[in-house]
């Protein structure tokens, strides 16, 4: 199965990804001046605008009874994470053409170190969150246990988008292009700036079909309303059936393109 194989040489070669994955978070920022820090300052300071214009400026309330800046924070921080990861990785192969014509790498990790590199930086937003909630006076408590599996499954699910979107990407210029706007509407569409019971209830199964809808409550669910995974029963079944399908049909198409990938490179 080619699935379990490409796990199995991620695991296998979790090394060499962790040390490409440190080299592409370096090499992003080499030689400006904040150097690894601008990983940082840009979504910092697009949080902070954002809750500016929010909070202050059209003087957003509380969301049940919850600051504002709280309620967004748990909301962004995986969809910076999401965001990031998949845009890079869709471009990992071109970014990495001479070790694609390398017959004995395996180019399938290409998009598991573009995911792992912005893994790194969402570590220290989660970090910062738990810092933020408890200097709002929120105390650590069992529940907070879950945002490991928040993380994994975020990692799961936006690898298995990477494979596919990546190869797709070497033949198809333009899916570059349709994933950043895709990210751009999903932002919207996702429930981070605005709750989701404001959604006329026609549309909440649509709006549930975003598997980033899952993440982004779960979060909430892990910081703010205290509430397992399991107990989102239906909604954790489908988003582990379309997490699924995708590490699969990712995967697979991954290995039918690879081959070809060094002609066209």
């Amino acid at each position: 199965m080619t699935l379990l194989s490409f796990l199995v040489d991620i695991f296998k070669e979790r090394n060499l990804v962790y040390q490409l994955a440190k080299k592409d978070l370096s090499s992003k920022y080499k030689g400006s001046g904040f150097g690894g820090l601008w990983a940082f300052i840009h979504p910092i300071l697009l949080t902070l605008t954002y809750w500016f214009v929010f909070e202050i400026g059209f003087r957003s309330f509380p969301i049940d009874n919850v600051p504002f800046i709280l309620w967004l924070l748990a909301g962004i921080v995986p969809w910076f994470f999401f965001a990031e990861s998949l845009y890079t990785a869709t471009y990992s192969i071109e970014q990495n053409s001479y070790l694609v014509k390398k017959v004995v790498f395996k180019v399938h990790l290409l998009p598991v170190v573009k995911v792992v590199s912005a893994l790194f930086v969402h570590l220290i937003f989660i970090i910062l969150t738990f810092l933020v909630f408890l200097l709002y006076g929120n105390s650590l408590d069992i529940y907070m246990l879950q945002i490991i599996y928040y993380i994994f499954s975020l990692v799961m699910l936006v690898t298995g988008l990477s494979w596919l979107t990546s190869a797709l990407n070497v033949f198809l210029k333009d899916v570059g292009q349709i994933i950043s706007v895709l990210l751009q509407f999903g932002f919207w569409l996702t429930p981070i700036f605005w709750p989701f019971s404001m959604a006329p209830e026609k549309f909440h199964l649509i709006f549930k079909l975003n598997p980033m809808f899952y993440i982004v409550q779960g979060f909430r669910d892990t910081f703010i309303d205290k509430i397992w995974f399991w107990e989102h029963y239906l909604q954790t079944s489908y988003f582990w059936l379309f997490t699924l399908f995708n590490l699969i049909v990712g995967s697979n198409l991954f290995k039918k393109l690879r081959p070809h990938f060094s002609d066209v490179l």
